[in-house]
């Protein structure tokens, strides 16, 4: 699916379009600064008695995307995942050193 990546200056957003999922159905793992995010479903259809097939269309999804995120801007520890309404968003906090500072004023003396 397609994604897109928001920075700000508190961090990250990987948002993905994902409708019909629901939050079991992901997998999001992180090693080594690879962000892995996947997902594997398939949806089945029970027949009810005196029924057969005239065709059957297998529904099947499973994706997989892959992001580096380098170790000296991001908090790895505290990465956090939600869904909601068919929008997978992972929010990747930036660590303090590497947040931008307020632009400030310096007098001359």
């Amino acid at each position: 699916p397609s994604v897109n990546i928001v920075e700000n200056n508190e961090g990250f957003a990987v948002e993905m379009a994902a409708p019909g999922m629901d939050k079991g159905d992901f997998n999001i793992q992180l090693n080594n600064e690879v962000l892995t995010i996947s997902s594997q479903k398939e949806w089945k259809q029970e027949m009810k008695d005196n029924e057969r097939y005239t065709r059957h269309e297998f529904s099947y999804q499973a994706f997989e995307r892959s992001f580096h995120l380098p170790k000296t801007v991001v908090d790895e520890s505290k990465i956090k995942a939600e869904y909601n309404n068919g929008i997978l968003r992972v929010l990747i906090p930036k660590k303090e050193e590497a947040k931008a500072l307020p632009p400030r004023t310096i007098v001359v003396q």
